[in-house]
């Protein structure tokens, strides 16, 4: 899908019914992400000054401001914010409407299915069994992600089906279908004074100071601040827990991954997750209509 041809509608204004191209789009973003123009004209591959002119000529048809412009920076209106926002989410739409297409007309058709490393693997197992002898089960490719990532893959159109967790993933602009819920479970080091305690509570959990609650990564990669160590995946944050450096309120299921140098306590007011398998609104494959029917059944 070209440039040239292809339009997303993301901006209408008071008397305006104009739509704003993809390329546009593509133009503005990298800009609003760079603040700065010559920085957004290298990343695209473009002279600084078309890219200007684009701009510009974006802000005239909407009729809007889109950035403030000094000698030492450029900022974001909050009606630029707003566009960047929509902009990401309408360029991804467009990506994962391509790499659907393509994926569709390959020779060998087949689903590929994104889930959590380690995260409801015993339902997973069950589900890649149950569906392979499905009368017309085509192949399931799985990509084993890391927190967060299923949901973004099944965004961009990198995965047609996924297994998230509310409320950890977000949901919105997905159907889905409830699979299973369990709940939370706070993760001590062996030894700890509240290792043997019935239950705690999340107040509780978070004024453990000498054990700080972990920091996973944002979607773009970044970290929140806070005391607690920046992880990537359980693995890491388990050794961190065993060695007296971090806690973590995690799904009852991961008791199955700790060893004995960890302990588990129930957190009761924690809030409950729900296993949900999620897929693209209005999708027509049968493939995926198949595989959403088998994860039900199960």
């Amino acid at each position: 899908m070209g440039d040239d041809t292809a339009r997303v509608l993301v901006v209408v204004s008071a008397g305006y019914d104009d739509t704003v191209e993809t390329r546009e789009l593509r133009y503005f973003v990298a800009v609003a992400e760079e603040l700065h123009f010559g920085r957004a004209a290298q990343r695209l591959s473009m002279a600084q000054p078309p890219l200007s002119r684009a701009i510009q000529q974006l802000e005239r048809r909407l009729g809007i401001v889109l950035l403030h412009r000094n000698s030492r920076a450029i900022t974001l209106t909050e009606a630029g914010s707003v566009l960047l926002r929509e902009a990401r989410l309408a360029l991804e739409a467009v990506e994962a409407a391509e790499r659907r297409t393509r994926r569709a007309a390959a020779d060998q058709p087949g689903v590929v299915l994104a889930t959590k490393a380690g995260a409801s693997s015993e339902l997973l197992s069950k589900l890649l069994h149950a569906y392979a002898a499905e009368p017309g089960a085509v192949a399931v490719e799985v990509m084993l992600c890391g927190p967060g990532e299923p949901e973004n893959l099944l965004r961009t159109g990198r995965a047609d089906v996924a297994l998230l967790h509310r409320p950890y993933d977000t949901t919105a602009g997905f159907d889905t279908e409830d699979l299973h819920t369990q709940q939370q479970v706070v993760v001590l080091p062996a030894g700890h004074p509240l290792a043997n305690r019935a239950h705690l509570s999340l107040a509780e959990v978070n004024t453990q100071t000498n054990l700080p609650l972990p920091r996973w990564p944002r979607r773009d990669g970044s970290y929140p601040d806070g005391p607690g160590p920046q992880v990537r995946d359980h693995t890491q944050l388990f050794q961190l827990i065993a060695l007296g450096l971090a806690c973590a309120v995690v799904p009852e299921s991961l008791r199955t991954r700790l060893r004995d140098d960890h302990a588990v306590v129930p957190v009761p007011d924690a809030p409950a997750v729900t296993t949900v398998i999620a897929w693209p609104p209005h999708s027509r494959s049968k493939a995926i209509a198949d595989l959403v029917r088998t994860a039900i059944r199960l």
